[in-house]
């Protein structure tokens, strides 16, 4: 058999255990989501902060972000619950692979190459509540881009947990026009150490 039909059988046999894992993980995700209105809520909050952050009216704009409070919260609770859920998942189904670029089963073949979802959006549950609660007294505005920044920090690891780093990393590029690493320096500092830590290569 000539090598590159042997190369040519093997590329198609590793894409097909690539596309089943991908499959596998999508579904355990969305299995959970499914229960929630997080994106819609996302997107609610998401369009309410660039609606208030773009209002010349000063009057306008302090009543979008006064509306937008029930929004934030209703967000919390849910995504807290989502987690909650979550933890219950067996760990090895929720391994995230460190690397750049997405290997089937990564987490039962280089275990210490991944780290663990599960806790990954703990650490995002607890940036996004401590954000919108606000104890830092921050500026609306202000307010308004830490927890955006924490909510894209959040589907950027769903998006890793799926898919790869790499896709995760290109998806919020063109979903919000945001590199990977603006995000990161945008959370709030706490977000930033503990995620970092979970992630260390």
């Amino acid at each position: 058999m000539e090598i590159s039909v042997l190369l040519l059988i093997l590329a198609s046999v590793g894409y097909a255990f690539q596309a089943r894992d991908e499959r596998r993980r999508v579904a355990l995700l969305a299995a959970y989501l499914g229960h929630y209105q997080i994106e819609k809520l996302m997107a609610t909050l998401t369009d309410g902060y660039m609606r208030a952050l773009g209002e010349p009216d000063l009057a306008r704009q302090a009543q979008i972000w006064s509306m937008l409070s029930t929004t934030e919260n209703a967000l919390c609770e849910q995504f807290n619950r989502f987690v909650a859920d979550f933890a219950r998942v067996d760990g090895d189904n929720a391994r995230v692979s460190k690397l750049p670029l997405s290997i089937f089963y990564t987490g039962k073949l280089f275990p210490t190459s991944t780290f663990d979802l599960r806790k990954a959006l703990s650490i995002h549950a607890h940036g996004i509540a401590q954000a919108v609660a606000n104890s830092q007294q921050r500026s609306p505005k202000d307010k308004a881009f830490t927890v955006l920044a924490e909510i894209f920090l959040m589907q950027h690891t769903c998006h890793w947990f799926c898919k790869s780093m790499s896709v995760a990393s290109a998806r919020l590029v063109m979903r919000h026009q945001t590199p990977y690493a603006k995000v990161l320096e945008s959370v709030a500092p706490d977000t930033r150490q503990a995620y970092g830590a979970l992630i260390a290569r």
